[in-house]
């Protein structure tokens, strides 16, 4: 058993090196003060008029215990990736795939509406019947 601590704690020892070094060695910086988070750039989303011509598709996914969630397509390519409830506390989906498929065409025309970011209120969720 001793030899097995040994080995893990070498192991962690030279895994905090190799983090350590890589970091040095890329010279990440971080804000230091308030004033620097507050200047940062803020994510951007496209205008919402990016999507008036492009071809908008949704599949549904499984999601945790046995719910279901979707992603959303913009010509082919993956946009919105929603394994749990959009505006809900916790991880888990939706229950059934046609609740999932409501509230991914609900986002898709909110899309094509140039709503951007196109999110989901509990208000939208009650009205689609998805949630009480």
């Amino acid at each position: 058993m001793k030899f097995f601590t040994q080995v893990v704690a070498s192991g962690i020892s030279l895994a905090l090196s190799l983090l350590f070094s890589i970091a040095t060695a890329q010279s990440i910086t971080t804000p230091t003060s308030v004033t620097q988070l507050q200047q940062a750039p803020a994510a951007q989303f496209p205008d919402g008029s990016a999507y008036a011509n492009s071809a908008l598709t949704y599949n549904i996914i499984d999601a945790l215990n046995n719910t279901f969630g979707y992603d959303v397509f913009v010509d082919g390519k993956l946009m919105i990736h929603q394994a749990s409830i959009p505006a809900m506390p916790g991880n888990e989906g939706f229950k059934t795939q046609d609740d999932a498929a409501k509230v991914a065409e609900l986002v898709m025309n909110k899309i094509r509406k140039g709503e951007m970011p196109p999110t989901v209120s509990t208000k939208e969720l009650q009205d689609l019947h998805v949630i009480q």
